[in-house]
Order: structure tokens, then sequence, then C-alpha cells
């Protein structure tokens, strides 16, 4: 492993435990909730009251929504490692992808309505599990309630970095709240054109929506550190699938993500599109396939003519 790329793993401590030590992180949690007054949270920018129970596009009002919490296994191995990475599932999305592969949480309220002590709790339970991380799934929408629960989790003991799980339609004022907070960022980068993310994803402000949030990231932590174990402590991990046709761009993706963040980016080229939700009713019949290794190949062709060459082994070796 380059050097430049080793945090050791007796030097990390997560990014928010001095945030904690100062006062600050609670001062940035009772922003965050002020905030939820008139919701800014992510770029929807809905307006709505949610302190008082309204919801707009992500249907979550004052309360978080859980749809379930483990030990993941199938994550990248940096951050699985051995022991699963501890993953929160939020219901619900800022977003209406078409061919969303989670569509039974992401556009129902499926799990329990958590408040902050009990999403505290849940944090707490996947350290004692012994995962290697809390890895926030989904959390758009949620910024303000995880910010509201985490000062109870660290001051009853949590210790384990925070993975900030994303599509990338994130706000900059929701970033900005968790800077010095998150240590891992990993946001989708899922579509290039405003034409096309109109059409797959209902958002066409997504594409420069997901670039601003990925720049701000990628200020926040630079790019993926890992331990001398292989385990993830700090930095960005962008995830990318690759889609039929390639609607998704992912030349231009590749280029974006090496010439405008850094060539060192850490990147998961995933291949695992299948056909759902919307999908397999047959109402988008150019996607309304699996993508062929041709397709998979290429893309993988796109990202090293851009200079990147970090990327997730296990999903490679799959493909080779």
């Amino acid at each position: 492993m380059a050097e430049s790329f080793l945090l050791p793993n007796q030097t990390f401590a997560p990014a928010y435990l001095a945030l904690h030590r100062q006062g600050e992180l609670q001062k940035r949690a009772d922003t965050a909730v002020t905030q939820l007054q008139s919701c800014r949270v992510c770029p929807r920018d809905c307006g709505v009251n949610r302190l008082a129970g309204d919801t707009a596009v992500c249907k979550i009002g004052r309360y978080a929504w859980v749809s379930s919490y483990f030990p993941h296994f199938g994550e990248e191995d940096c951050l699985r490692g051995w022991r699963g990475s501890g993953t929160i599932f939020f219901a619900m999305c800022n977003l209406r992808c078409v061919f969303c592969q989670n569509d039974d949480i992401s556009q129902t309220k499926a799990g329990v309505e958590v408040t902050p002590l009990r999403l505290a709790e849940i944090m707490l339970e996947l350290q004692e599990m012994g995962c290697h991380n809390i890895n926030f799934v989904t959390p758009e929408h949620v910024v303000p309630q995880i910010l509201e629960a985490l000062p109870l989790a660290v001051a009853a003991g949590l210790r384990l970095p925070l993975v900030y799980n994303t599509s990338a339609y994130d706000s900059l004022e929701s970033l900005h709240l968790l800077e010095g907070i998150v240590d891992i960022y990993m946001p989708d980068f899922k579509m290039w054109d405003e034409k096309l993310a109109l059409r797959y994803l209902k958002a066409k402000d997504y594409p420069a929506a997901a670039r601003q949030a990925l720049r701000e990231m990628h200020r926040q932590v630079g790019v993926l550190r890992l331990d001398e174990r292989g385990l993830a402590r700090r930095g960005v991990l962008v995830r990318h699938l690759v889609m039929p046709g390639d609607v998704a761009g992912t030349a231009a993706i590749m280029r974006f993500l090496a010439e405008e963040l850094s060539p060192d980016t850490y990147v998961n080229i995933m291949a695992q599109y299948y056909p759902a939700a919307k999908v397999r009713n047959g109402r988008y019949p150019e996607i309304n396939r699996r993508i062929t290794h041709q397709e998979y190949e290429q893309a993988l062709q796109a990202a090293r003519k851009a200079g990147l060459w970090r990327f997730d082994k296990r999903k490679l070796e799959l493909r080779n």
C-alpha cells in the first residue's frame, strides 16, 4: 500500500471526538434541528416545517425512520473487514430512481420511527457487535436527526468512524454541518446528463448537485486512506453503477473524478445493475436488461483512460 494512503490504526481517532470535547458537536446538532423548521436539508429545498411533522418529497417529518440495522458483509472490503460494516438503513429517499434496487425501503416507510435516543442506542449496539464503522445508508434527508443523536451516542462511548453512504444528492448546508464529523464519505455518482437524470432519477439538477457535493466531500476529507489492516479510516470512496446503453455517462463521470477531485480517488465501478422497481414493469424498455460484459469492460477502460487507478479489487476480480 502506498505510504501516502496509510493511516496507522494506532493514530486514528474518529473526527467527531474533537468537536464533542469542544462542545461544537452539540451546537451543530442544535443548528441542524432548527433548520428542519423550513427544510433545506437537501437540494429539493421543500421549505416545509418538519419540526411540526409536515412532509414533502422524502415523506419524513420530525424523526427519522430506520428500516433495518446490522453488521453488513456485502460492502467494500475496506469497510466490511472481518466483522462487518455497521449499517443503518434509513427509510425513504429524496430521489425517485426508477431502477432503485431497494425501492421497498426508499419509497415506503418500511421500519420504525426512531427518537434521537433510540438512534444513538442503535449506533452503540452496532459497536457492541464488533462492527468496524457506523454506516449511514440513504442519510441525505435525515442529516439533522443523525446529528441530534450523535452527541448522545458519543457521550455513551461511541468511538467508531462514521460512513456517510449517500446518493450525492446532498445540499452544501448539510455537508458543512458534517465537516469534522464524518470520517468516510461514500457517495454514488449516478448520472452525468441532466435530461437523463430527470427521466431516471426524477431530479434534473442531480448531476450539478452531485458534482458540487463530491467537491465538498473531497475538500473535507481528501482521498481515501486505509490503516495497516486495510480498513478505511478517512476520505472519499466513490461508487458508480454501470448502466445499459451507458445512460449513466460513465466516461464523463470518471474524467470529473480524476480531474476535479484526484486521480488517486478510490472508485468502486459496480456491475450489479438489474431491472428493478418501475423498470421491471416495462415502462423503461431501454434499460430493461442487465449490462453486458463489454459494457462493464468499457467502463473500466474509461476510468483507466481518465487516470484513475484505485479500484475496489473484490469487484474487479469478479470480472477478470
